[in-house]
């Protein structure tokens, strides 16, 4: 009897272990997360100011609970300056000298003036259209080639050939290699124009973001854009402005690189005028960074960082009477994963041999400060760092059948979320959209700057379904809006689901003999050490 009852007992307990998550309970558990952070209450958590402090201490609170041990420079804290900059637009403007004739550019309607680099107060150059604006040696592509562009400024359209592997392009198009080149090249300043068809925001509601205040890490060796005097984002509707006079016009250059064909190349006429006027001041903020400790004697001793952005934009130009951007999706939903994947490893005792670090970051809106900073100044030693598994704006908005991985086929990490996603019958898909150049515009890229082989995550679909319906929707209605709040319809139990893979993904890469690689085909192995 007491055998039976023994063996009972066992058979009890294995079905116990059997059980499927409940994820409707561990849905409303991250949504809980969600709550606090997009609250009102928070005030958008703009980095630097008190919405974001508090929502720093709630992150640092959760990852205690959920027993991570503190891994900031001073408890779970790890601090950075910021040098921050804001237009004074009433005593700034843009206008084009013509033959003799000035016309203004309207700020706001036509164009913007980008402070995320320290402007000079004053220049007045000629500007040279420079198709995209891309000098790629691997690809044997340079639109730069023979122009004069010596105290010129380069007007450029976004985007890029076709025929250039997204990520390759990618990398290319980031503010950082695209103004070395155009640097070198003796360009003093940038105009550029999005391509329509590309765009996530309506530049009415975009242009909104023209007052906030940017930032850029103290110190000159992390300012990536130095040497710029000036740097304009243009309206693609107001674009002809540009070009009248020039033998060509705007349509005629989208045309030809809606159709991949390579765009021509040439001055355009006049002298553009641009006036910027700054306030300056500096801020502190903070990465906030936990540790669940691997139990290998060697390998606890590398490390795998889960990271999410917890900043957004704060409080701005009102949409419909709110002014709070409280940032649900972008990126609330991260920061939550991040807090609930770490409570799953410890409840579910997740054997892990490699170190877990758990980050939630600074500055993402104003240029991937934070990730910039923790790439440079690690909390744990230099080159310790083997993976990233980077969570911006996953968009839980329907079931997750499949899975969109930036970075899939650059590393064996996509071996990796392969075999996570497999066990809970979920696919897994390359980024269909790599002309929205998303592997570097988030938090993943610093490290993959860094040699870190590293994933990124959004919500698959297939084309034309009405998922991918949704997704376009929510980018055109409430990206970079108040209304990407509580108020909107997300599938929770989905958001859980999507936390256990990432829990199976983070246990795979932890207890793997081996450390993650570059692919030898990868363009970005050259980074690693």
């Amino acid at each position: 009897m007491k055998r039976l009852s023994i063996a009972s007992i066992a058979s009890i307990a294995a079905i116990a272990i059997a059980a499927p998550p409940d994820y409707v309970a561990e849905g409303k558990r991250w949504w809980s997360h969600v709550q606090v952070l997009a609250s009102d209450d928070m005030e958008g958590r703009n980095t630097g100011s008190e919405g974001y402090r508090k929502a720093a201490v709630y992150v640092a609170g959760e990852f205690e609970r959920a027993g991570l041990k503190p891994a900031g420079t001073r408890n779970y804290s790890q601090s950075m300056t910021l040098n921050v900059r804001q237009i004074v637009e009433e005593e700034s403007g843009l206008a084009i000298e013509r033959n003799g004739k000035t016309t203004p550019l309207k700020l706001g309607d036509d164009a913007t003036l980008g402070v995320r680099s320290e402007a000079s107060p004053s220049v007045d150059a000629p500007m040279v259209f420079v198709g995209h604006g891309l000098v790629i040696p691997e690809a044997r592509h340079d639109d730069l080639a023979g122009l004069d562009l010596k105290g010129k400024i380069a007007v450029f359209l976004s985007g890029g050939p076709a025929s250039i592997p997204g990520p390759l392009k990618s990398h290319y198009s980031s503010a950082r290699e695209r103004w070395k080149a155009l640097a070198k090249a003796g360009v003093i300043g940038t105009i550029s124009i999005a391509n329509p068809k590309s765009v996530d925001v309506p530049w009415e509601r975009a242009t909104l973001a023209r007052l906030q205040p940017a930032m850029s890490l103290a110190g000159r060796t992390l300012d990536e854009g130095r040497g710029s005097q000036v740097a304009v984002t243009m309206n693609p509707a107001r674009a002809e402005k540009l070009f009248e006079g020039s033998g060509h016009t705007f349509a005629e250059v989208l045309a030809l690189a809606d159709s991949n064909k390579p765009p021509p190349h040439f001055a355009l006429p006049g002298i553009m005028h641009a006036k910027t006027a700054l306030k300056r001041w500096t801020v502190e903020s903070q990465n906030v960074v936990g540790l669940a400790p691997g139990s290998d004697p060697v390998l606890k001793d590398e490390y795998i960082v889960i990271s999410a952005h917890l900043d957004h934009i704060g409080v701005g130009e009102p949409i419909n009477g709110d002014k709070i951007y409280n940032g649900a999706m972008d990126n609330a939903s991260g920061i939550a994963s991040l807090i609930e994947v770490a409570r799953l490893l410890r409840d579910e005792k997740v054997a892990l041999r490699r170190s877990v670090l758990f980050v939630a970051l600074t500055g993402e809106e104003k240029g991937l400060q934070g990730s910039r900073f923790y790439a440079n100044h690690p909390t744990v030693k230099q080159g310790a760092i083997v993976a990233n598994l980077n969570m911006d704006m996953f968009l839980p908005l329907f079931a997750l059948k499949s899975l969109e991985v930036q970075g899939l086929g650059e590393s064996t990490l996509g071996d990796s979320i392969k075999a996570a996603c497999a066990k809970f019958g979920v696919g897994v898909q390359a980024d269909h959209e790599p002309e929205r150049n998303r592997f570097i515009r988030s938090d993943q890229y610093n490290f993959i700057l860094s040699g870190i082989p590293s994933l990124a995550f959004k919500f698959g679909f297939v084309k034309g379904s009405a998922e991918e319906k949704l997704s376009r929707e929510w980018y055109n209605k409430r990206y970079h809006a108040p209304s990407d709040d509580l108020d909107q319809p997300v599938d929770k139990a989905a958001a859980a689901q999507f936390n256990r893979i990432l829990v199976e993904l983070s246990r795979e890469i932890a207890s793997a003999d081996e450390r993650p690689r570059w692919y030898d085909s990868s363009f970005f192995r050259r980074f690693a050490p």
